[in-house]
């Protein structure tokens, strides 16, 4: 729902703990609103012949950081409201799930009203309200995918039109969100709201061009042409590796040095070394750990492939 136009019933909307007051400035509320309404008894109607004029103002008087305000409520509505989905949230902002760097305040009164009016859980949300939305519970890890030669800058989905994957310098929006699945795929993209609209593509090896490209997953025939590994290589290091295939030693498919031995910008993918794309993260050092190792709950240092992995059951990583 829009948060600058709507009509609720009074008694309802007390009930149900009005707006959330330990949210700032601007954003989140309307997210906040619209699932709690549906989780604790109510319902929601869409008027499309309605008419509402909204003008929205040339400069705003409250602080510029709007971005900043609108993550810090958008994580307190995450959770909150949304359980185990909550990461979702985390990894639209490319946050860590661990210490994120933003305070969101106490939520404990918010979730304290949640429990005394019974509300319904995120699932229940999925399954009967919004059973389109995206989910993403195949990410392995997530974060900004970088050079280790070139550390300001990352991997941008680039022109559209020609699905060439590119090097950019490192914002941390949408267009370098890489992530990581469970199949091996690596996507680049903001992340898709609804399946009835495109989602992110993976990045790819089709066999037909000198650089990697950028397609629809599902329009890509072959599994072998998008699937990468993501292994340790050395002590605090790690690389994101083609599947077996490709001839490494031989100077053909990716080598020791990327594509045609010189990679993007001569840079590339050092098989060799362990050196390649890493993860080093916006400020030099990661986010200084990987989290958890799926397979053993050993937690590594987060100057590897990417910054985030998402947590899997094993004992607190030590990186």
């Amino acid at each position: 729902m829009i948060g600058c136009s709507f009509v609720v019933n009074r008694k309802f909307f007390g009930e149900i703990g009005l707006l959330d007051p330990g949210m700032d400035v601007y954003g989140g509320e309307n997210i906040e609103l619209g699932i709690k309404v549906w989780l604790c008894g109510g319902s929601m109607e869409v008027l499309p012949c309605s008419r509402v004029a909204h003008i929205e103002r040339k400069k705003k008087p409250y602080n510029n950081n709007i971005g900043f305000y609108t993550k810090r409520n958008a994580l307190r509505v995450a959770e909150v409201w949304m359980d185990d989905y909550k990461w979702h949230v985390y990894i639209a902002w490319n946050l860590p799930l661990e210490n994120p760097g933003i305070d969101i305040g106490d939520v404990s009164e918010r979730k304290a009203l949640r429990k005394s009016l019974k509300c319904k859980n995120f699932q229940w949300y999925l399954d009967h309200v919004y059973p389109e939305m995206r989910r993403y519970n195949n990410t392995i890890a997530y974060g900004e995918l970088r050079n280790n030669k070139a550390k300001d800058v990352c991997l941008d989905q680039g022109p559209q039109e020609n699905h060439t994957a590119i090097l950019y310098p490192c914002h941390g929006w949408g267009p370098q969100l890489a992530r990581y699945t469970r199949e091996g795929f690596l996507h680049l993209g903001a992340l898709g709201t609804t399946t009835l609209l495109p989602d992110t593509r993976c990045l790819v090896d089709n066999g037909k061009s000198r650089f990697p490209q950028l397609l629809d997953c599902d329009k890509v025939k072959s599994s072998l042409h998008k699937r990468w590994n993501f292994i340790q290589v050395g002590p605090g290091a790690a690389a994101l590796l083609p599947k077996p295939g490709w001839d490494t030693a031989s100077g053909t498919g990716w080598d020791g040095m990327g594509w045609d031995g010189m990679g993007w910008g001569g840079m590339g993918w050092d098989t060799a070394s362990g050196t390649g794309w890493d993860g080093m993260g916006r400020d030099g050092t990661g986010w200084g750990r990987m989290g958890h190792s799926q397979q053993d709950g050993v937690g590594q240092k987060g100057n590897g492939a990417m910054e985030q992995q998402v947590p899997a059951p094993g004992a607190e990583g030590k990186g």
